[in-house]
């Protein structure tokens, strides 16, 4: 989604951006502190940050069929007490709290460290995402729950995982611009999908083609584009669940 904005592969119309890659929870812990102008946060975290940010239209992480899963231990038959989550504000922690709460402790971790200390036996289960989601099967662990399929189930909408926020201080115009910038930042991933490869592998977890065009496919859509009337009304009810 932002490959064409970083590699200046459109017109940026005058703006410029310095950038910085941080994990999920980072993200979140620096929205709470308000220390970006624009950036990526979970979704599930707007109503915490909602008087200093406001949501763009572009860039979201949001669809059907996209949850976190939940996994555990291939065989494992004990209560699941302890589990790994990828971060304390995260939308995959809420909706786990949600969903499951008679889980008695949710521990942070950082993702892409979760499905091995399941694997150890570390915890419980954990809560799976990013590319984790598709590669869980290669190790020794099971499905326990689809948190995207249990949301749907019960909400009818898609659900909503991570959202492009900028800085209520920022001029009107110039979060407009931002918008219309990331829109036509993800318009020219789909035109020319093959481009942002090296862009990809350079700050993905997962270096086979297979398992990066799984991911994108499922996470970058017509949402990403623009939210709509369907997909503002997916961010709103995961908001008001005041899952925090």
């Amino acid at each position: 989604m932002f490959d064409a904005i970083v590699n200046r592969r459109i017109d940026l119309g005058g703006l410029s951006f310095d950038v910085e890659y941080l994990d999920i929870e980072q993200l979140n812990s620096c929205a709470l502190s308000h220390t970006y102008d624009v950036m990526k946060c979970s979704t599930a975290l707007i109503p915490a940050i909602r008087e200093h940010y406001r949501l763009l239209d572009s860039g979201s992480a949001l669809g059907r069929g996209n949850g976190p899963l939940l996994v555990r231990r291939k065989g494992d038959v004990v209560p699941i007490r302890r589990i790994a989550v990828p971060g304390e504000h995260t939308t995959a922690n809420a909706l786990v709290g949600r969903l499951f709460p008679e889980i008695e402790e949710r521990v942070p971790l950082l993702f892409s460290e979760i499905a091995a200390a399941v694997e150890r036996g570390d915890y419980d289960a954990g809560v799976l995402i990013h590319e984790g989601r598709f590669v869980y099967e290669r190790r020794s662990l099971e499905l326990v729950a689809d948190l995207g399929i249990e949301w749907e189930r019960r909400m009818s909408l898609p659900l909503p995982l991570g959202s492009i926020v900028a800085a209520s201080s920022l001029p009107a115009d110039v979060v407009e611009r931002v918008d219309e910038l990331l829109h036509r930042s993800i318009e020219y991933a789909f035109a020319h999908p093959d481009i942002s490869r090296p862009f990809i592998k350079e700050h993905a977890q997962e270096m086979v083609d297979d398992v990066i065009d799984k991911h994108i496919a499922l996470f970058v859509n017509d949402f990403s584009l623009s939210l709509g009337v369907e997909g503002q009304k997916a961010v709103e009810s995961l908001c008001a669940l005041s899952l925090f």
